[in-house]
């Protein structure tokens, strides 16, 4: 869901350039998303998003300019993953930091097992945290 946000923002800001998503693990392996989080996308007009699900690569990290993790958990195994590639250039960091109101740290809600709104409830914190990472990092903080 994450990805999906950041990209339907991606149309107005082009410098964001390539956005991709990842798991620690190989589960679910070029699968598509949840059809609960599609459904939730599409009520929120992101209509056209597609993904295979794939697993975090060592490269992600000479490759991309920002690996988000999406709780504590996941940015411990990234920073495992990162310690492992020399000339790493990518900013690790949870997506939460990008709260908004100056506060760090938020944890994106795990919807997989509850009902229908944890899936909303993720939308508005990745939706949220996009827009606040554009204006922090594309933007400038403006």
């Amino acid at each position: 869901m994450a990805h999906a946000t950041l990209q339907s923002l991606a149309p107005s800001y082009p410098s964001l350039g390539l956005i991709d998503s990842c798991g620690i693990g190989a589960y679910h392996t070029s699968s598509p998303p949840d059809e609960r989080t599609t459904a939730v996308l599409e009520a929120h007009g992101i209509k056209d998003f597609q993904h295979g699900a794939r697993k975090l690569r060592a490269a992600d990290f000479k490759d991309f300019d920002y690996v988000l993790a999406m709780d504590r958990t996941n940015l411990r195994d990234c920073q495992r993953v990162r310690e492992q590639v020399p000339g790493a250039k990518a900013s690790l960091m949870l997506f939460g930091d990008f709260a908004g109101d100056g506060r760090k740290g938020e944890i994106v809600a795990d919807p997989y097992y509850g009902g229908n709104e944890g899936f909303e409830m993720a939308f508005e914190q990745c939706m949220r945290f996009s827009r606040n990472f554009v204006k922090e990092t594309v933007e400038g903080g403006k």
